[in-house]
């Protein structure tokens, strides 16, 4: 939807086929939902930076909700991991200054649940919020159609022919036809892909597992709202509040997965919930609801955005892994610089060429 707006707004007829009957029944409807400019590598960080005025403005007003709200992380480490606390200050220093080591008292007082006995050190980071992904994709929806672009909902494509420099796409609500085709069908964009003929780029599909559970009690509701996100410097668990008297985790897995409605494994869950207990007295017991997400990465775990080289209309929009919400707005500005033939956005000078199909062409 981001794609299409941005197309759209530059006067492009656009026609979204959704092969659901939800536009947010996978990876959009199943995120954490948080903006850390710091996460994902250079290239992710350089498009969730150039999508932050977006998303502070609240979709230049589209939104009909505020779309930021502040939330700190604070990266928490054992003591066999307190050393790797300060490696990754220095590798996010040049993109923040809101960073802080901190010592496992001063953890405890930003999250009093982690455990003293686990916890031997901290870093904190300001400048990160949560981001409502709902208002989000409804701005970008609400602004498209304000363009005259048209959304078809349970319409998975069929089978897609180019001849005469269009491509005509059957699709199960009938038969479209256009000159360019942007391929943004998350971690099916490779079996997209195939039915126009493409080779696929290999994207691969992993799974993420959530949960939520109930806030401790002994806390004011208040009090747990104003936590970070906690996540395990080591990649084992995150957890964030959500909502009232609820918190949201994770044992911050990447399982290969296949394309499909993900379902969340009782393993991992169980591999989150004794994480969490592991490094907090909140002692879970149970959830309260579950839920899985496949998060699709290309080989170099850079998103893919640009034309193909081997096929004449066909742009890649796919491969953003775990930034996909964050980066989304200059995602959108990236694809239809690219199908426009227009310079894109000064922050995006650099990127764009990152993002090209080629280099994982080159790679296979």
């Amino acid at each position: 939807m981001s794609a299409a707006y941005s197309l759209s707004r530059r006067g492009v007829e656009v026609v979204v086929l959704e092969r659901e009957d939800s536009l947010t029944a996978h990876s959009t409807g199943r995120s954490a939902a948080q903006y850390i400019e710091t996460y994902g590598g250079p290239v992710n960080q350089a498009l969730t930076i150039a999508s932050r005025d977006f998303l502070l403005s609240d979709a230049d007003g589209l939104a009909e909700v505020e779309l930021l709200q502040p939330r700190a992380v604070l990266w928490v480490a054992p003591a066999e991991n307190l050393g790797d606390l300060e490696q990754l200050r220095q590798e996010m220093s040049p993109l923040t200054p809101h960073l802080a080591i901190v010592g496992a008292g001063e953890a405890r007082t930003h999250c009093p649940v982690l455990d003293p006995e686990w916890v031997a050190g901290g870093l904190f980071e300001e400048g990160s919020y949560d981001i409502d992904v709902a208002g989000l994709h409804q701005a970008f929806l609400r602004g498209a159609r304000r363009q005259g672009a048209t959304v078809v909902r349970s319409s998975p494509v069929e089978a897609m022919d180019r001849a005469g420099g269009r491509w005509e796409l059957r699709a199960a609500a009938g038969t479209f036809a256009a000159p360019v085709v942007v391929n943004a069908a998350g971690a099916w964009a490779d079996e997209v892909a195939g039915c126009a003929g493409v080779p696929p780029l290999g994207l691969a599909p992993l799974r993420r597992t959530i949960f939520t559970f109930a806030a401790p009690t002994g806390y004011a509701a208040e009090q747990v709202w104003r936590w970070p996100l906690v996540a395990d410097i080591g990649d084992g668990f995150y957890f964030k509040p959500e909502g009232p008297a609820q918190l949201l985790g994770s044992p911050a897995d990447e399982t290969p997965d296949v394309p499909c409605d993900a379902r969340a494994e009782e393993l991992d869950v169980a591999r989150g919930i004794d994480a969490v207990n592991s490094a907090t007295t909140l002692g879970v017991r149970a959830v309260r609801s579950v839920w899985a997400g496949l998060r699709t990465f290309a080989a170099d775990c850079h998103p893919v955005a640009g034309f193909d080289e081997t096929t004449e209309g066909f742009v890649w929009c796919a491969g953003q892994g775990g930034t996909g919400i964050q980066t989304s707005p200059a995602m959108g500005e990236a694809v239809a610089s690219v199908v426009c033939g227009t310079s894109p956005p000064a922050a995006l000078a650099d990127i764009v060429e990152r993002l090209s199909p080629r280099r994982l062409r080159a790679d296979r």
